[in-house]
């Protein structure tokens, strides 16, 4: 018999939309959670718009950024402009154990679908919502994309070359990171429920997750009075030296090298076959390396210059010393450790493609995840209206028929 998954059994409601939303309703869906993804023709989420579209056809169901940021959700199509389609996804709601929306303060409760709506049809529903700052505050309404929060959040004032301007982030990574943390949100509330029978609304900042990346230069501020900027890739505590990107042979190489001990120095001039430079009295301690971290880098990076990522990579690390070659998206797909884990998957998508999406980052011991790629617009109306909610064959075409479920 098959083991089930450990959130077999819980459906969910996701209005969440772009990515943040999303990812909360993939890791749950990886677990073995039911998910819905609520979206309309009337308002195409702008995932679907992204390239690049299989067999280079524009369609919003042939998105494979689409199909990787909403893997494990499915599709239910209301048009929540509609008095009618309101009601049809309440009907939904009291049918699910959680509701995920990643809008702004106040959206839901002018969709009709606020927690006082939601608790109406479902005492114990558990609602997530994750705004940029939170449900209540001065900065409450701030409209911000994943870039936007690493500015809010005070890390790009971090990241950048010593003593130049700050370069933000380019990634929106925060997205995904909120995605994953919010599920972990959303399961404490359902254990909260199981034990005392009662849901929650879950006011969830986005920005204050994130805000823990910055977290030793807070402190430092804190106890310390300093206040951090950008200082290229050394360590943002000084505790390393030396700590950086080194070029590597071949086109646009690098490698990362951080030695935190002296212990760790002497690894690393070993590999380097005992250079003389390396061995002068002043590089001796963690305090001569760091007050001549300019010149040490130069010198490391005329040796590292010559050698090949993977190799000089797996040399440094049986000397002890952190090291790891720089992976571009190519190294990523083609990395035996992330194909040996099932990182990457290959799927064949509902409309007959095959594509490369994420595999589950959460591994459990038992039970192996379900990775269905990120579903067709509406693919899941004719079980979610018919079988779920029982609507009349003539009744639920006749909504098809005047956009209600579009």
């Amino acid at each position: 018999m098959a083991k089930s998954l450990p959130l077999e059994g819980i459906r969910v409601a996701n209005f969440g939309w772009v990515w943040a939303g999303p990812v909360v309703g993939q890791t749950m869906s990886f677990l073995g959670a039911e998910v819905y993804k609520i979206e309309s023709r009337a308002r195409i989420d702008m995932t679907r718009t992204l390239p690049p579209f299989a067999g280079g056809e524009r369609d919003p169901n042939r998105s494979l950024s689409n199909h990787a940021c909403w893997a494990g959700n499915g599709s239910v199509t209301l048009n929540l402009k509609k008095p009618e389609a309101k009601q049809l996804a309440l009907e939904l709601i009291a049918k699910c154990d959680a509701v995920v929306e990643n809008f702004g303060p106040g959206v839901m409760q002018g969709l009709g679908l606020g927690y006082e709506e939601l608790l109406a049809v479902k005492p114990d529903i558990v609602m997530f919502s994750m705004p940029a700052a939170g449900l209540y505050g001065p900065f409450k309404n701030i409209r911000t994309y994943g870039l936007s929060l690493t500015s809010t959040t005070g890390l790009d004032s971090l990241t950048g070359y010593s003593g130049g301007g700050p370069i933000p982030v380019e990634n929106a990574f925060s997205d995904p990171f909120n995605g994953i943390l919010g599920a972990f949100a959303i399961l404490a509330a359902l254990s909260y429920r199981d034990r005392t029978g009662k849901g929650q609304h879950v006011d969830y900042s986005q920005q204050e997750a994130v805000m823990q990346m910055v977290g030793p230069a807070f402190m430092d501020h804190v106890m310390n009075g300093r206040t951090a900027g950008p200082i290229g890739n050394r360590h943002p505590l000084m505790a390393a030296a030396p700590h950086g990107v080194f070029p590597c042979a071949g086109e646009d190489r690098w490698i990362s090298i951080a030695v935190g001990s002296d212990e760790e120095w002497n690894g690393l001039i070993a590999a380097m076959g005992e250079p003389e430079w390396a061995r002068a009295p002043a590089l001796a301690d963690l305090a001569g390396r760091l007050a001549g971290i300019d010149e040490l880098h130069e010198q490391l990076a005329e040796w590292t210059a010559e050698q090949d990522d993977y190799e000089l990579a797996e040399r440094l690390q049986s000397h002890g010393v952190a090291a790891a070659p720089v992976l571009n998206v190519a190294d990523l797909l083609n990395d035996p450790h992330y194909k040996a884990r099932g990182t990457f998957v290959e799927v064949r998508h509902p409309l007959g493609f095959d594509e490369t999406i994420y595999g589950a980052y959460v591994k459990t011991s038992r039970t192996e995840a379900d990775i269905r790629p990120g579903p067709s617009i509406g693919q899941d109306n004719d079980h979610v209206f018919k079988e779920l909610l029982g609507l009349p064959e003539e009744r639920y075409r006749q909504l098809i028929d005047d956009e209600i479920i579009y």
